[in-house]
């Protein structure tokens, strides 16, 4: 196999399309593919080009029918066991091609010298590696391996594979995830594409969930390519549903090349699924590793401040100018739903491109059920670009979740120690927010509570919010007589609370109080003079006054 030959080479793909040989997969094939950061213990001509027919998990208790030309995958054996040296000497007397083992403590030396003793090729995982993703990974490069139609494109990047794929099938082509998600799309000029591939390559989504679309489960059920009828206002699809060892990673779907050239792109789409696997397991491993690194370092920045550093240091942040934190989360009556989190990961996406689109960069992270985003404060306004950016993706969240979206920035941070600070003001305001929306509509003349705001929109009933928790924590409300007023209207169905506070709103003007109560002028009166007589209030003391009345609005607050 000709590991340099191009993935859009006219000579390769007549090779590929007039039904070319597959030549045998050599272990070093294998090797290359995998990506996996596997070291071999004792690399040598002859092991590297043993031949490679499949991938086994080692089992001791299991009778070995056939084990010849397969890599053993020794889950949980450790070098010096008697399990350990039991399977190297199987495995080299039934000529298998490889055991891929895990050192846990072992020298390399060590594990050379056991593969040497044995003659066996010997490769050696990362402590950390994950055996789930390494058998498939390992499957998916034995039959990779064999499926030369494609090679030459690196592992993992599906826009290049699509690229090759519509070079080779004569059609435009996207690769979607089982979420709907499109992963990558062709761009060769000149082939014919319809409105339904124009939506989904602009929008990264299927218009329909794959979960619900008839033509989904047709291929997802077909054992190969199959050919998807035009809709009324569409082309025809060539689709082929995409597996790694059983597990479903998503479909590749091609314009339909016409009626010549149908039974050649089939075929062509049949041969380079093995190879689409081994790139969609690479390309989903790169995007879980980045996404995690990024969450990993974002958190760090945001709640460990003695190695805040470190990590703006890793996340190649410019902090020149200060930074501040976006918020945003999906206002939904469940979580943990599939639905929800496949919501929050396009909302992801979508903080993503918008980010990129303003900044040339983006720093987001999925970490909870909230999205955050680390936003530059360059220029001579950063905060009207800030709010710029988060009515953005409000306005375009309809297109990613039936549920409203909630977006809020936290103050500028002038320095990476004040980034906590500016993801606890983004948060303080998302929940300020929320609660507005909670109570929407349950008084009468209620504005429509916003979705979206910076913290200096909120920032007096946010302080208000932090002295009514601090009249709360230290026990400050003493003997006010707030307690004993709610009591009172709780026991007699009284209205002293709503008096006193529109006492306060209205400085005491008896017209005014009585319009927003309802009632007659000497009802007011009659309740004032009860107020002031009940509960000892000396309503004439402006220092009571504004004590009263910051308890009654941080109470009012706390309780929207």
């Amino acid at each position: 196999m000709d590991k340099a030959a191009s993935l859009t080479d006219p000579l390769q793909a007549e090779r590929t399309q007039s039904g070319m040989q597959q030549s045998a997969v050599r272990l070093s094939d294998c090797i290359q593919l995998m990506q996996a950061d596997l070291v071999h213990a004792n690399p040598t001509p002859e092991n590297l080009g043993h031949p490679v027919s499949d991938v086994l998990m080692y089992d001791p208790l299991d009778h070995w029918s056939s084990v010849d030309d397969r890599i053993i995958l020794a889950v949980g054996c450790t070098y010096g066991s008697p399990d350990f040296d039991q399977l190297l000497h199987r495995a080299a007397n039934s000529n298998a091609a490889a055991v891929i083992v895990k050192a846990h403590g072992a020298r390399m030396e060590e594990l050379r010298s056991a593969a040497v003793r044995h003659s066996l090729a010997v490769l050696v995982a990362p402590d950390g590696a994950d055996w789930t993703r390494l058998v498939a990974l390992a499957r998916a490069s034995v039959m990779g391996a064999a499926a030369d139609s494609v090679s030459g494109v690196r592992l993992g990047d599906l826009y290049a594979f699509a690229n090759a794929a519509a070079s080779i099938t004569n059609g435009a082509a996207s690769i979607v995830d089982p979420l709907g998600r499109i992963l990558g799309y062709s761009t060769l000029p000149g082939q014919p594409i319809d409105e339904l591939r124009r939506i989904t390559t602009l929008t990264l989504q299927e218009t329909t969930q794959p979960a619900f679309d008839q033509d989904f489960k047709i291929v997802y059920a077909a054992p190969g390519a199959v050919m998807v009828p035009a809709p009324d206002d569409g082309m025809a699809r060539l689709a082929l549903a995409v597996r790694a060892g059983g597990e479903l990673l998503g479909s590749i779907w091609i314009i339909d090349p016409g009626e010549k050239k149908r039974a050649t792109a089939l075929n062509a789409l049949d041969r380079m699924a093995p190879l689409a696997g081994l790139h969609m397991l690479h390309a989903r491993s790169a995007s879980d590793f980045g996404e995690r690194r990024n969450a990993d370092l974002i958190r760090t920045l945001m709640d460990d401040t003695p190695h805040a550093s470190f990590a703006a240091a890793q996340l190649g942040l410019d902090t020149a100018n200060g930074l501040a934190v976006a918020a945003f989360s999906i206002v939904r009556p469940e979580t943990g739903s599939l639905d929800s989190v496949r919501d929050i990961h396009r909302l992801l996406h979508l903080v993503t491109t918008v980010c990129n689109v303003q900044f040339g960069t983006s720093h987001s992270a999925l970490i909870g059920s909230v999205v955050y985003a680390l936003l530059p404060c360059n220029g001579t306004s950063p905060r009207a670009v800030h709010g710029r950016i988060i009515q953005e993706i409000e306005a375009y969240s309809h297109t990613i979740s039936s549920y409203p979206v909630i977006a809020t920035v936290g103050g500028i941070a002038v320095s990476v120690e004040d980034v906590p600070r500016s993801r606890s003001e983004a948060m303080q305001t998302m929940h300020h927010l929320l609660n507005l929306q909670a109570r929407e509509g349950k008084a009468p003349g209620d504005a429509r509570a916003p979705g979206v705001a910076l913290f200096e929109d909120f920032q007096i009933p946010l302080n208000l919010l932090r002295i009514g928790a601090f009249i709360e924590d230290n026990g400050l409300g003493g003997t006010d007589g707030i307690a004993r007023i709610q009591a009172r209207d709780a026991e007699q169905q009284t209205d002293y609370l709503d008096t006193l506070r529109a006492y306060l709103a209205s400085n005491g003007n008896i017209s005014a109080m009585a319009s927003q109560l309802h009632v007659h002028n000497n009802t007011v009166r009659y309740r004032v003079t009860r107020l002031a007589e009940d509960f000892n209030l000396d309503l004439a003391d402006p220092q009571k006054r504004l004590w009263l009345w910051l308890r009654l609005t941080t109470m009012d607050l706390a309780s929207k």
